[in-house]
């Protein structure tokens, strides 16, 4: 079982979510496997219940399954820990202060494991202080750079840059995403993005050389009757992707 997300030329992978195992098979091959479905453990009242529905997501999509929290709620940050350990999916949405727990539970390095880190109003700066009883303090805001070395301390693979709010905070999530390049660090921009932005979004990562990018796309693509997202969408994204990589140099063929 594959625990490494299927990167676009080893560069980017989507991350949608899943409204039913159907639901994530379709968006799969919309992408062509280049993407991972959210699946979020909030939406389960037990351990084994998750354990038991996210198993048919990983049999369905060559284990391309994303843990999720929930919103990013941190009270959902040792539930993922724990279901993750058994699942051993490809990838694991955390909060700043729970990677390190996931990292250790999961006993291999594969696995891609993100950290949330929050937008601050200061280009430069982000706010660490995303867990359980820490998100309920004043915020801890610290250099991106610091940040990242935090994370690799802790495990973690990649910064998940959220409430992004779209293109809400432009400046600040270029200098994330620098950083992340120059300490070759993996980014996941996070939140409002739509099928309006993410060029936008995808090629300012792209420009600053961040080595991995896994955007997540979530509300905007889905069917409010229905509550899937919609494959169209997923293809949609897929092929703006190619473009950007394809002017940057990095598609082949």
């Amino acid at each position: 079982m594959n625990k490494t997300p299927n990167y676009l030329n080893e560069r980017v992978c989507l991350n949608v979510l899943a409204n039913s195992v159907e639901n994530a098979q379709d968006c799969y091959e919309a992408a062509e496997g280049h993407v991972v479905l959210g699946v979020l453990s909030k939406n389960y009242p037990s351990d084994e219940a998750a354990i038991e529905d996210m198993k048919r997501y990983q049999a369905a999509t060559n284990n391309a399954l994303s843990v999720g929290l929930g919103a990013g709620d941190p009270n959902q940050s040792t539930m993922v820990t724990r279901i993750s350990a058994k699942l051993q999916p490809q990838h694991v949405n955390q909060v700043f202060t729970g990677a390190a727990a996931s990292r250790a539970l999961l006993g291999q390095s594969e696995t891609i494991i993100n950290a949330l880190v929050s937008p601050t109003g200061r280009v430069g700066y982000v706010n660490i202080a995303t867990g359980p009883l820490s998100s309920q303090q004043p915020a801890a805001d610290v250099p991106i750079e610091t940040a990242i070395a935090l994370l690799k301390d802790m495990g973690a693979s990649s910064v998940k840059y959220f409430p992004m709010k779209g293109l809400a905070h432009k400046e600040e999530f270029e200098a994330v995403a620098k950083a992340c390049a120059s300490y070759d660090f993996y980014l996941e921009p996070t939140g409002g993005i739509d099928l309006d932005n993410y060029e936008e979004i995808l090629k300012i990562a792209v420009d600053a050389g961040v080595k991995k990018i896994i955007p997540h796309i979530y509300s905007s693509i889905i069917d409010a009757e229905t509550g899937d997202t919609r494959p169209e969408d997923v293809q949609t994204l897929l092929a703006m992707t190619k473009n950007i990589l394809a002017a940057d140099g990095q598609m082949e063929g």
